[in-house]
């Protein structure tokens, strides 16, 4: 089959379209066409030698986002079969081989894609939209009415992040520059801040919950949002974790942080799905790209300010 694999960490050249062994299907596990394969921050993060890098073993072959067609199923599975459309974000953290014409993985991580999208703009939710769900839902239990602030809202994250917390009846606060304003009220902001004119923590206060998306990597972003939570509020930081000095800031400050690492979750996907087939929640694609051309992918993604999400172009 055809892949991209890349055999040394390193820049976007070191991905390299080839012919690989097809896998075959395990007991419980589903073998999938793949039709279209998601980009995200940790697949150039990963190729890099950072991210999941300390994880993986060469020739390693990156993506964990993927929609595509059962082509078989191994033993035991009883709920796929054959010609089902599925999509899914396979053995997070661990490799799932996503940018390539076939994976394998259990068939409970997988979940029948929208009806409402194609293979492109479906490759582009499992991680980033849940990322946002168990971000959202799952570890901060947004209630209605709290006020939610999201940083880098204007991302693959970040635009379901919006949906969601808008969905679960939150007061949504979304940080981005300011062209993005606009679109991001569509998708159901309340407030928007142009963190390239102004610091969230200058304007925004009450907060029950912060999803960081940025992190302490990158001015401070983390540490500053514990200055706009309310006594007891929680933020979530999802890209940095948390550090020593952030979890005694937080003490200090009378909040709560907690770090954050996204799971594979078939019946979460199957929820996200009834979402976007009801018209509550959009999928945005920026760029695709075909399949060979994933270190163009790369350096466009690693170069930031993309709206929503890149994808590959695998198969038909």
């Amino acid at each position: 089959m055809r892949a991209v694999t890349i055999r040394e960490f390193g820049g976007p050249e070191v991905l390299t379209a080839e012919q690989v062994a097809r896998p075959e299907p395990l007991p419980t596990e589903v073998l999938v066409r793949v039709h279209a394969a998601g980009v995200n921050p940790v697949d150039w993060k990963t190729r890099e030698g950072h991210g999941m890098a300390g994880m993986q073993t060469f020739p390693l072959i990156l993506g964990w986002d993927v929609s595509g067609v059962v082509e078989e199923v191994g033993f035991g599975v009883t709920t796929l079969a054959p010609g089902d459309e599925v999509y899914a974000m396979p053995w997070f953290p661990r490799a799932a081989g996503g940018y390539a014409e076939y994976v394998t993985a259990p068939a409970r991580q997988w979940a029948r894609k929208p009806v409402s999208l194609d293979h492109v703009h479906a490759a582009a939710v499992p991680l980033a939209a849940l990322t946002a769900w168990q971000a959202l839902v799952d570890t901060a239990k947004v209630q209605p009415g709290q006020r939610v602030l999201i940083t880098a809202a204007a991302g693959g994250v970040g635009h379901f992040a919006v949906q969601f917390a808008r969905h679960l009846g939150a007061h949504v606060i979304a940080t981005a520059s300011a062209a993005r304003h606009a679109w991001l009220k569509e998708l159901g902001a309340d407030e928007t801040i142009d963190y390239t004119a102004t610091r969230f923590e200058d304007v925004a206060t009450g907060v029950d919950v912060v999803i960081d998306l940025v992190g302490d990597a990158q001015d401070q972003t983390s540490t500053r949002a514990l200055k706009v939570l309310r006594p007891g509020g929680l933020l979530v930081a999802v890209p940095s974790g948390v550090s020593l000095e952030l979890a005694h800031a937080a003490e200090a400050a009378g909040v709560r942080v907690s770090p954050f690492l996204v799971e594979p979750d078939g019946a979460a996907l199957a929820t996200i799905a009834g979402l976007i087939d009801a018209g509550e929640i959009a999928v945005e694609v920026e760029e695709t790209f075909p399949l060979e051309q994933a270190a163009e992918a790369h350096a466009r993604g690693s170069a930031g300010r993309t709206r929503g999400k890149l994808v590959l172009a695998v198969t038909e």
